[in-house]
């Protein structure tokens, strides 16, 4: 079975060493870099508020035409994953927007669903983890809530992609005890 059939029939698919493991590690050192440039996430579109109650991450998007190595990797290999799961399913994802995220520790984002209200754009979201050798404890899980299932706890392990369907599955980061560091990232349709 293709690991896209489990996108399917429970809303989300984990793929662990999705990147090859240098790509990992260029993308956790500019991360890293980039500390600096990060600013607090806010909670909306446009003129996003800052609500450190929601949401206590920082951030700095990315492009798809950057010309740092790391990052043009990355928009290639979920580009090839959203032409794959648009021949199948034919969710007319053609755009990719992304940034790093990074969570101090304590931080935390509360539950919620990655599409707005009014704008239908985002079909996949997806979340690939830069932490190397990350334990049970070190906290910054993600927590799936599958509207038939038990919640599901998944470790933010460097390498790990995971995919779900922005529309239907809630989901929230709980608090963690490392800097933790991630790559956050839509497949979208044309608005």
């Amino acid at each position: 079975m293709s690991v896209f059939a489990h996108l399917d029939r429970q809303a989300f698919v984990v793929i662990d060493d999705a990147f090859d493991p240098q790509t990992i590690s260029d993308l956790r050192a500019l991360a890293v870099s980039m500390a600096g440039d990060m600013r607090d996430a806010g909670v909306g579109r446009g003129a996003a508020t800052l609500a450190k109650s929601i949401r206590a991450d920082r951030i700095v998007w990315l492009e798809p035409s950057a010309v740092l190595q790391p990052v043009r990797a990355y928009f290639e290999r979920i580009h090839e994953i959203r032409v794959a799961i648009n021949r199948q399913w034919f969710l007319g994802a053609d755009e990719i927007e992304a940034h790093f995220s990074h969570y101090p520790p304590g931080a935390h984002y509360s539950r919620h669903l990655d599409r707005f209200r009014d704008d239908d754009a985002r079909v996949v979201s997806t979340v690939l983890y830069l932490n190397p050798d990350w334990k049970p404890g070190d906290g910054g899980e993600l927590r799936l809530y599958p509207a038939d299932a038990e919640r599901i706890d998944i470790e933010p392990i460097g390498g790990r992609l995971i995919l779900f369907l922005s529309a239907e599955l809630e989901h929230e980061v709980l608090p963690t005890r490392l800097d933790r560091y991630s790559i956050a990232g839509w497949m979208r349709r044309r608005r």
